[in-house]
C-alpha cells in the first residue's frame, strides 16, 4: 500500500486520556516478573536441588546448573527479534497478552515438576525454557507498546519508569527468592501466579491495538538461520565456563570451538538472507540510522561490562565479605541482596529523572556521562580490599547504580524514537537481544577471566593453608589443583565450599579443632581473598574499559532525533487544543536533495532509504505531528 492511500484512509483508535497510564502500569508488572524470575532463582537454586534430591556441586549436575541459570536468557536473546518482528505483523498488544498468559502457564508447569534426580532437572529446564517464551513476548514488545501510547517528550520518563521497574525486579527477585523459598521451593514460581494472571487479565480487557502494523510474510530462513547462529554461539560461551579435561575452562573444548564457529557462519549467512528476502525478520536499513546503531552498539556494550560484574559482586559478598563479618554461608544469598540494595537505590532514583530529563534535551548527554560515571565506579572498586568496608563501598555501588539510570531508559527511548513506527517491535526485540547477548557473554569472559586471576595464585595458597591445619598434602595438593568454578558457584548457592569439597571422610580424621577451624565461616574466605582480588582486578579494569568504549558510542548518537512515521492517528478522547499546528517533529532533512540526517536520509537518487519516496516522507511528517500533538493534550 502506498503511503498516499494510507493518508487517504487514516485508521482512528479510540483510547482515553489516561490509556498511556494504563500501559505503563500493565507493561511494568510485566517487565517485573519478567526480570524477577531470572534472579529469584539464583539464591533458590540449594533449594530447588534439594527438593528434587541432586547434589548440585557434583560434576554430572554441573550441566544441569547452567542451563537453569542460562536457559532463560538464551531463550530470550536467541527468540526476541522474532517475536517482536511477529508483533509488528500481526499485532504487539496481541503477541504481548499472549505472552503474560504463557509466562503464567509456565509458572504454574515449574511449580508441579514432578521428577526427582536428572529428570527433575530437565523438567525444570524445559519448563523454564517455556516460561522464557512468555518473557521473550513481554520484553520484545513491552519498550514498542509504550512508545506508541506516549508522546515523544514524555516517552523518556515513561521508558525511564519502565526500565527502573526491570533492574528492580532483577534486585527484588533475589530478596524474594530469599525469603520465599523458606517457605518451600515450589513458591519461587507459585508466586508468580496471581501477579500473572492478574497482568493477563488486565492486558487483555484494557490494552488496545494503536501501533501501526503491517501483515507481511514471515521469512523463515531468516528467523531459522538467526535463532541457530545466536543459539550456537551463546550455547558455545556458556560450556565455555565448564572445565574440560584437565583444563581449568572450556574454550578448548571442539564442541565448543565448532558451536561458536558454526554459530557466527551461521549469523553471517543471515546477514546475507537479509539482503535477499522481500520481508526480512530485521530490516538492515535500520542500522542507517545513527541513533538506533550508536544506541544498540552501547546498549551491548553496556551489557558486557555489567551483566557477569552482578554476579561477581553476589559472589564477592557471599563468599567473602559476609561469612567474615559473622553471617554463615546458608544465610549469605540472602543478605547479598540486601547489601547490594545501594547500587538498585542509585538506579531507581536516577532512572525516571534522566528519562524526564532527556526527553528535552536527548539522550546523548546523559548516557555518555552515566557510562563514564560507571566504568569511573568500577575503577574505584579496584581500590578496596577484599575485606572492604561496608559504608564507602555502598557509596560507590549507588554511584554506580545512579550510572547505570542515567544511560538506560535514556538510551532505550532515544532507540525507539529513531525507527519508523512500523518497526517498532523489531527494534525492540533487537534492542533486548543486544542486551540479552552481553549477559551470557559477559559471564563468559568474566568467569574465564576469575579462573585465570585465581589459578595464578590459588594453588599454592590454598595447599599451604591446608597443610598448616592438618589436611594431608596429598589431599591438599589434589584439592588446591580444582577448578576455582567448584568452589565459586559453591560460594554461590550458599556453601561452605571446604566443608563440602573435603566432606567427612577426610575432616573426620583431623583433629577436632583444626576440622573446626577449616569449616569455620572466616577461612576459607580468608583464604581466598587475595587470589579473588586478584582475579576481581582484571574484570573491573574489563567492565571498565567497555563502559568507556559504550560511552564513545552514546557520544557518537548526534543530536536528539525522532523519526516522524505516519498511516495512522490516535483519539485520545478530546480535541487538540486551538488551532494552531503541534510543535514539528524532526525528520530525516534530506529526502529532497539525497543527503541524510542522523544516517537515516535518502539514498542519493531522492529515495528514502525505507522505501518512501521525498513527497512520502513529508507526508509521513506531517501526519506524525498531528499524532503528537494529540497525544501531548494528555
Amino acid at each position: 500500500m502506498t503511503m498516499n492511500s494510507a493518508l487517504s484512509a487514516p485508521r482512528t483508535r479510540q483510547v482515553g486520556p489516561h490509556y498511556k497510564w494504563v500501559v505503563l502500569s500493565n507493561t511494568t508488572i510485566g517487565v517485573v516478573l519478567a526480570s524477577m524470575n531470572a534472579t529469584s532463582l539464583i539464591i533458590a537454586l540449594p533449594v530447588i536441588f534439594r527438593g528434587i534430591h541432586l547434589n548440585p556441586l557434583s560434576p554430572s549436575s554441573f550441566p544441569y546448573l547452567l542451563w537453569i541459570l542460562m536457559g532463560y536468557l538464551l531463550v530470550t536473546a536467541v527468540l526476541v527479534v522474532t517475536v517482536g518482528r511477529i508483533g509488528d505483523m500481526f499485532g504487539r498488544v496481541r503477541v504481548y497478552n499472549l505472552g503474560f498468559a504463557l509466562f503464567t502457564l509456565g509458572s504454574i508447569l515449574l511449580s508441579v515438576v514432578w521428577s526427582h534426580g536428572t529428570t527433575g532437572a530437565m523438567e525444570l529446564v524445559f519448563m523454564r525454557m517455556f516460561q522464557a517464551l512468555g518473557g521473550t513476548c513481554l520484553m520484545a514488545n513491552s519498550a514498542a507498546i509504550i512508545t506508541d501510547a506516549f508522546p515523544t517528550e514524555e516517552l523518556g520518563l515513561a521508558l525511564g519508569i519502565n526500565m527502573v521497574a526491570a533492574i528492580f525486579g532483577s534486585f527484588f527477585g533475589i530478596l524474594a527468592g530469599g525469603l520465599i523459598v523458606q517457605i518451600g521451593w515450589r513458591w519461587v514460581f507459585l508466586v508468580n501466579v496471581p501477579f500473572g494472571v492478574f497482568g493477563t487479565v488486565w492486558a487483555y480487557l484494557k490494552l488496545k491495538e494503536i501501533g501501526i502494523h503491517k501483515r507481511s510474510k514471515i521469512d523463515w530462513l531468516g528467523n531459522i538461520t538467526f535463532a541457530a547462529g545466536l543459539g550456537m554461539v551463546l550455547i558455545g560461551v556458556t560450556y565455555g565456563i565448564k572445565p574440560y579435561g584437565t583444563a581449568l575452562t572450556g574454550w578448548g573444548d571442539p564442541f565448543v570451538q565448532e558451536m561458536i564457529i558454526g554459530g557466527l557462519i551461521l549469523l553471517i549467512a543471515f546477514i546475507v538472507i537479509e539482503t535477499k528476502v522481500a520481508e526480512p525478520m530485521f530490516r538492515l536499513s535500520l542500522f542507517r540510522i545513527r541513533a538506533f546503531t550508536a544506541g544498540n552498539l552501547a546498549q551491548f556494550l553496556g551489557s558486557v561490562g555489567r551483566g557477569g560484574l552482578q554476579f561477581m559482586l553476589i559472589i564477592w559478598f557471599q563468599g567473602i565479605w559476609l561469612p567474615q563479618h559473622g553471617y554463615s554461608f546458608v544465610d549469605t544469598p540472602l543478605w547479598s541482596g540486601i547489601y547490594m540494595l545501594p547500587l538498585m537505590t542509585g538506579f531507581v532514583l536516577s532512572g525516571p529523572i534522566s528519562g524526564k530529563l532527556s526527553d528535552r534535551w536527548g539522550a546523548r548527554p546523559f548516557t555518555t556521562i552515566g557510562m563514564l560515571v560507571a566504568a569511573a565506579s568500577y575503577l574505584a572498586m579496584m581500590a578496596f580490599p577484599p575485606n572492604f568496608a561496608y559504608l564507602p563501598f555502598a557509596v560507590v555501588m549507588f554511584i554506580s547504580g545512579i550510572g547505570m539510570g542515567m544511560f538506560a531508559s535514556p538510551n532505550t527511548a532515544s532507540i525507539m524514537n529513531s525507527v519508523p513506527a512500523r518497526e517498532r517491535g523489531a527494534a525492540s526485540g533487537m534492542r533486548v537481544t543486544f542486551s540479552n547477548v552481553g549477559m551470557p557473554l559477559s559471564m563468559g569472559l568474566f568467569f574465564t577471566l576469575m579462573v585465570f586471576g585465581l589459578n595464578s595464585q590459588v594453588p599454592a595458597t590454598m595447599s599451604h593453608g591446608l597443610i598448616a591445619h592438618g589436611v594431608p598434602a596429598a589431599t591438599a595438593l589434589q584439592l588446591s589443583h580444582l577448578p576455582p568454578l567448584g568452589y565459586l558457584f559453591a560460594a554461590l548457592l550458599g556453601y561452605n565450599p571446604l566443608a563440602k569439597l573435603l566432606g567427612p571422610a577426610v575432616l573426620a580424621h583431623l583433629p577436632a579443632h583444626q576440622a573446626a577451624v577449616i569449616t569455620s565461616r572466616s577461612f576459607f574466605p580468608q583464604l581466598i581473598s587475595d587470589p579473588f582480588k586478584h582475579g576481581l582486578v582484571l574484570i573491573l579494569g574489563f567492565a571498565a574499559a567497555m563502559s568507556i568504549i559504550a560511552a564513545i558510542a552514546s557520544a557518537l548518537r548526534g543530536q536528539k532525533f525522532v523519526h516522524a512515521e505516519a498511516g495512522s492517528t490516535i483519539d485520545h478522547g478530546r480535541a487538540p487544543q486551538g488551532a494552531a499546528p503541534a510543535e514539528a517533529i524532526p525528520v530525516p532533512v534530506a529526502a529532497a536533495n539525497g543527503t541524510g540526517a542522523n544516517g537515516n536520509g535518502a539514498n542519493g537518487n531522492g529515495t528514502a532509504t525505507n522505501g518512501m519516496t521525498a513527497n512520502d516522507v513529508g507526508a509521513e511528517a506531517a501526519v506524525e505531528s498531528g499524532r503528537r500533538g494529540s497525544a501531548r493534550s494528555d
